[in-house]
């Protein structure tokens, strides 16, 4: 008798700095249906504005096209598998969250909850209006209630008369995810699912723990920053800022009047002292080893304190501004977890404590085995996520909240939500 399956998944990460793909084996053992992530192959091919994407969106179809093939093509060279299909991030500043409720009347006589009065809720905490230039991405159940007692997470089988939900309702730009869709079927992947960034690194670095005191995961790109709030072990707030570490890069270009390629190496070098990385025992980086004709140098903290620090203090008030907005800021004890390359700037959880008067901590990814080396990083920790969010629906042991494929017609624009909630079943 089989004792486990096996089974190959694919993570694509649609970034503004680079996109990137990962190939596992996905092991499920049948018994208690756990699972082990094992990467086999992986590949980052650099994107940006000159190869098609700006800020997470599709701005040239052709040179989008490209990158993905080759990112693709990579990991599969690695991995020895040729993929069809895989999970892919949303993110971009089209992205946007609301809450919202529903109620129904428990069918059954006898009062016992069945998976279609739960069905039946989430439709109606889904029913709201949106505008044809809206799609809706992820219904994430936060709390179900049954004749009045809140805080239930698993109603079924209970017994009652009225049922009752709380979701958290993620939508995204229609066009943003037509072009996605096009870029990826041109590339001859099939999408799996949809999960938007701020979810599938909050699954990569997030501990139970922290979700359920209430925390703040803020994934910083490269021309975006993603943030997912969490109170009582779900999420209640997602939003993309138009701003991550690409605008550092640019500054550092500017004030240094390097390149961008240089500044992103100079960005990346000040985590070290070491005559390799440029900074000699002065404290002084020589702006020669990073492709600069005249001798120059320039002294680390002038960078720092001059360059670097002004533009990580206003991705963090812009946080703190969204966070006061929706009166969560003293709502999240286990306070921030920044994530995304953009955590691996020099300052930036000094940046973060020193702005928004919280806890803050680095989140590297975990959860995965095989190729771990070179993407247990903070970089990697949205296409991990993805890793992650696609075994647990192969468990079946959580509500997902995700689509089983975003597809057009699947979900209609600027009406209600169709027949998907086979996946957001207990």
């Amino acid at each position: 008798m089989m004792k486990s399956k096996t089974r190959t998944i694919a993570a694509i990460d649609i970034g503004s700095e680079k996109v990137t793909t990962l190939i596992a084996n996905l092991q499920t053992e049948l018994s208690d249906m756990s699972t082990t992530i094992n990467v086999t192959g992986v590949s980052a091919s650099e994107s940006g504005e000159g190869r098609g994407i700006k800020k997470g969106q599709i701005v040239n179809l052709e040179e989008a096209i490209e990158v993905v093939i080759e990112s693709v093509e990579s990991a599969e060279r690695m991995a020895g598998y040729n993929i069809t299909k895989a999970f892919v991030s949303l993110g971009g500043a089209h992205i946007s969250s609301i809450n919202s409720h529903g109620v129904v009347a428990i069918s059954n006589p006898e009062g016992e909850i069945t998976h279609d009065d739960v069905n039946r809720v989430i439709e109606a905490a889904s029913a709201v209006n949106l505008p044809a230039t809206r799609v809706l991405v992820h219904v994430l159940p936060r709390e179900y209630i049954v004749d009045g007692e809140n805080g239930i997470k698993d109603p079924l089988r209970m017994e009652g008369v009225r049922l009752e939900a709380e979701a958290h309702l993620i939508t995204a730009s229609a066009s943003a995810v037509k072009n996605i869709e096009k870029v990826l079927d041109e590339a001859g992947i099939k999408i799996e699912d949809f999960v938007y960034s701020g979810i599938a690194a909050s699954d990569a670095v997030l501990s139970k723990t922290e979700k359920e005191l209430g925390c703040v995961l803020l994934d910083i790109g490269g021309g975006t920053t993603s943030i997912a709030v969490y109170e009582e072990g779900s999420i209640n707030y997602s939003y993309v800022l138009p701003i991550g570490s690409r605008n550092v890069t640019k500054d550092l270009a500017t004030g240094l009047r390097v390149s961008l390629e240089s500044a992103e190496k100079i960005k990346l070098s000040l985590h070290t002292s070491d005559k390799r990385a440029g900074i000699d025992s002065d404290d002084q980086i020589d702006l020669t080893k990073y492709g600069i004709d005249e001798d120059k140098r320039v002294s680390r903290k002038t960078v720092v304190e001059g360059i670097i620090r002004p533009r990580l203090n206003e991705i963090f008030s812009m946080v703190k501004v969204q966070l006061e907005k929706e009166k969560l800021i003293n709502k999240v004890p286990s306070g921030v977890i920044i994530t995304g390359g953009g955590a691996q700037v020099f300052g930036v959880e000094e940046s973060g404590k020193r702005m928004l008067s919280l806890p803050v901590r680095i989140g590297k990814p975990r959860g995965v085995q095989g190729l771990v080396d070179e993407i247990m990083n903070p970089s990697f920790s949205v296409p991990i996520g993805l890793l992650i969010n696609a075994s647990k629906k192969e468990s079946k042991d959580h509500l997902t909240g995700t689509t089983k494929r975003l597809k057009l017609p699947t979900i209609r624009f600027g009406g209600k939500l169709s027949k998907i909630f086979k996946d957001l079943l207990p």
